[in-house]
């Protein structure tokens, strides 16, 4: 058990610095492990300012874990229009939203149960 809680709060990291070299702004960490019935552990969320913003930070991000983690996402979604561009590492999701669409899902919203760390 450790050693999964290890590599996934080095998923984590990993992540939130790939956002960060790309300028990623609003990263915000839910933990849902609280949570009845998630499908992961994390969401980290972020924003980016344009398509081509959110597209650089989603490639900054896989990248970085794949540089140090050797690791990809099992599913990416979002890619084409990059409004929102969702990275799935099984346990810890990453989604990358345009401000508007970020503003008009408010996953903080529907998650309001889970702990949230702002960064």
């Amino acid at each position: 058990m450790n050693k999964l809680k290890s590599s996934t709060d080095q998923l984590i990291t990993e992540i939130i610095k790939g956002i960060e070299e790309n300028k990623g702004l609003d990263i915000t960490l839910l933990d849902l492990r609280e949570i009845e019935n998630t499908v992961c552990d994390y969401f980290i969320i972020a924003s980016g300012n344009s398509n081509t913003h959110v597209s650089s930070i989603a490639g900054s991000v896989e990248k970085e874990v794949s540089k140090v983690l050797h690791e990809k996402p099992w599913h990416t979604e979002g890619e084409q229009l990059a409004e929102w561009v969702l990275l799935d590492y099984v346990n810890v999701v990453v989604h990358i939203f345009q401000k508007p669409v970020r503003e008009h899902y408010d996953i903080e919203g529907l998650w309001g149960d889970a702990k949230i760390t702002n960064f």
